[in-house]
């Protein structure tokens, strides 16, 4: 390109080596490629990339082949195939040890180091993972100081190392001035040690590009010097990105990796970090705002950010600190990756585990629902019509498919002893075919879960959990049964049994239209057939309505749906999807554990105080529910209402101008003809506002307070 006479990028110091963001394109639809590193070929889709930190288009041309991921062991990584890198392998082999390289050069770019630890590189068709069980070397050598002055974004600026590979290559050069170290085998028209300013050429609209230097003799004296391309040999810094990410490892540097980097001047105006367009200016701007600290000023003005990871620009920025009085500060932590990664190769290796689908997904696909994941499950949001799936639950009948909820039996002679510990609840006391509501906290007393406890037998128990906290629920209850030695089994039959939930005034017209007998009251349960499935029914209410969950094998889950559906035509029957759901469960204050809670969201705090029984002698989190009872509260959850329309989950709550608190979960209730919200609020707000509207505090349950509905 340079040889056709091409700038590869807006302007700036080119150094054909790839440490700097100067020549960064889209190279066959792959963002953030240097352009030194990637060899020519036909047919090759460049663009380069926009000035100053603008963001190139991301886009693809196509499909790719999938890379390959490649694992291996050796003794020892040697990263870097250089003079001192070929002389270490070979020291290393000598001495009989296993030795993996990498070359840099030949594509094999090395991208992190972490724990373990792991030397993690990318060729262009695979990425490799290799474990050294003695030590990595690190001779990725040193890369030359870029310049920092005003003009330095001009085209025409090259380092000493690119202009002595220009001239080896034939690219006309023209009149070259040498800045510090001449370059080799290159004619030079004058040599200078001190940049003062680079010119523009005036003689052309068209690029900008460098016409002549400024530069400051010995004797303090400031000339012009016309030229073509000016040469800049100010420096090395060295590569040590992977050594100060291998920290804690058995790691060295050798060669010019090793080396201590020289500090330039202090830069006076120009842009120090060429990726993303700081200037010194912005840097003198934060400094005065009290960022003083490289990883501060870093933070604060995005410098060190972009591409080349700080390659360019940290000497310059710990130069900038060091004269204003502070002591030389060490480069800024190094993060991984060094180089950029496509999604396909940050993914390599990576699986993507099924999002899994309930018994009844078909069907809820065959009735046009819309589809999200939610709770780690593909469940339906809505089936079109979401007006009319509430007005069926608070008018009619509905049902939703809630087999995603967490399903468990624990059964043994040491079932009561063993939930008696694992819940704040007096379980023992849970009459055989009835139900409670309980919650599920950690050794600090935060909660963690909710469901009910079900007691089918003296030995026997269901257990239900939330969609998303299943799993963790079942490690959590085989953990305690270990550690109390408890002679208990589990069985988890979240994917062996459907659920149902049968909803509304009519719900119990409905069952009972499909020979269900004997229905169980509020906060029991019991088995009968529903149109001739088999089902254990749960007499409970999420949405606030009479509801029975039919909880059955799931291999029958199609036949009950579709025989509810077909009976409750008469009854005015729709099926409802999430979206209603969560207004129903809104309108009855209902808190959902991930959405509602915090990871310190202590039973006080939630309000649920009356789900946890202190006169127990024991049970998970009860001394640290006892501690954190002596504090002062300083937030709870509260339930809100406001005028216009529902504030977004996570509305910011202020009072009298200070932070307050955030919304949770906010909907509008078409029941109750306003907005109704959850929220966290501190104790000491006073008149509180969101979204710069009056919010008015309301006692929860929203919707039928006392509850005669459900129990009717």
């Amino acid at each position: 390109m340079l040889r056709a006479g091409i700038w590869p990028d807006a302007g700036g110091c080119l150094c054909l080596a790839g440490d700097c963001g100067h020549c960064l394109a889209t190279i066959d639809g792959v963002a953030y490629r240097r352009m030194c590193l990637v060899p020519a070929a036909d047919a090759r889709d460049v663009s380069p990339h926009p000035p100053h930190g603008a963001l190139p288009p991301l886009e693809s041309r196509g499909a790719r082949a999938p890379l390959d991921t490649c694992y291996a062991h050796c003794g020892v990584v040697v990263i870097g195939q250089g003079e001192s890198g070929r002389a270490a392998a070979r020291e290393l082999r000598a001495a009989g040890r296993d030795v993996m390289t990498f070359d840099g050069r030949a594509g094999e770019e090395v991208v992190g180091i972490y724990p373990g630890p792991l030397v993690v590189a990318k060729t262009r068709t695979s990425l490799i993972q290799v474990r050294p069980s003695e030590e990595i070397v690190v001779a990725t050598g040193a890369a030359e100081i870029q310049p920092v002055a005003a003009g330095n974004d001009l085209i025409g600026l090259v380092t000493r190392r690119a202009a002595e590979i220009l001239a080896r290559e034939g690219v006309a050069l023209g009149r070259v001035v040498a800045i510090g170290e001449p370059p080799e085998g290159v004619a030079v028209v004058a040599q200078a040690r001190e940049i003062v300013a680079f010119l523009e050429e005036t003689a052309r609209r068209d690029v900008r590009r460098v016409g002549a230097v400024a530069v400051r003799d010995a004797d303090g004296a400031e000339r012009r010097i016309d030229c073509d391309t000016v040469s800049l040999g100010l420096g090395l810094t060295p590569r040590d990105a992977l050594l100060r990410l291998g920290r804690g490892t058995a790691i060295r540097a050798v060669g010019d990796a090793a080396t201590t980097a020289t500090i330039p001047a202090a830069p006076q105006s120009g842009v120090a970090c060429p990726c993303l367009g700081v200037t010194v200016a912005d840097l003198a701007s934060v400094y005065d705002r009290g960022f003083q600290d490289l990883e501060l000023m870093k933070r604060a003005s995005l410098a060190g950010t972009g591409p080349c990871q700080g390659a360019a620009c940290v000497p310059h920025l710990r130069s900038f600190l060091a004269h204003r009085g502070a002591a030389l500060q060490p480069p800024f932590t190094a993060r991984p990756v060094t180089r950029a990664l496509t999604v396909g190769q940050a993914a390599a290796a990576a699986h993507h585990h099924p999002t899994p689908r309930t018994a009844l997904d078909a069907e809820h696909r065959r009735l046009g629902a819309r589809m999200d994941r939610m709770g780690g499950w593909w469940r339906p949001w809505t089936y079109g019509d979401g007006e009319a799936e509430y007005r069926a639950v608070r008018e009619a009948v509905s049902i939703s498919d809630v087999g995603t909820l967490g399903k468990f039996q624990v059964s043994g002679p040491d079932a009561v002893r063993f939930l008696d510990h694992l819940y704040p609840t007096r379980v023992a006391t849970i009459a055989v075919g009835r139900s409670r509501y309980a919650i599920l906290l950690n050794e600090r007393g935060y909660v963690i879960d909710d469901g009910m406890v079900c007691r089918d037998g003296e030995t026997r128990f269901t257990l239900t959990f939330t969609s998303g906290g299943a799993t963790q629920a079942e490690l959590w209850m085989r953990d305690w049964a270990d550690s109390l030695g408890a002679d208990v089994r589990i069985l988890n039959q979240t994917w062996s049994r459907g659920a149902i939930n049968v909803t509304g005034p009519r719900a119990t017209a409905l069952l009972v239209k499909l020979g269900a007998a004997d229905l169980p009251a509020f906060l029991e349960h019991r088995t009968c057939d529903v149109a001739g499935v088999f089902c254990r029914v749960y007499r409970l209410s999420f949405t606030g309505e009479i509801s029975y969950e039919l909880h059955h094998h799931a291999a029958s889950s199609v036949a009950l749906w579709r025989a509810l559906l077909e009976a409750g035509r008469d009854l005015g029957i729709a099926p409802h999807g999430l979206d209603t759901l969560l207004r129903l469960r809104l309108e009855k204050g209902h808190l959902i554990v991930g959405q509602d809670t915090d990871f310190d969201s202590t039973p006080r705090r939630l309000g649920v105080e009356w789900a946890v029984r202190l006169d127990k002698p024991d049970f998970v989190g009860r001394e640290a529910v006892i501690r954190t009872n002596r504090m002062p509260i300083d937030r709870r959850l509260i339930g809100l209402e406001i005028g216009g329309h529902p504030p977004a989950e996570g509305a910011l709550i202020w009072s009298g101008g200070a932070y307050a608190g955030y919304v949770t979960s906010s909907t509008w209730s078409p029941a109750l003809g306003t907005n109704v919200m959850l929220g966290w609020v501190n104790e000491t707000a006073g008149e509180l506002e969101i979204d710069g509207r009056p919010a008015r505090r309301r006692p929860t349950p929203f919707y039928d307070a006392e509850g005669r509905r459900a129990r009717a």
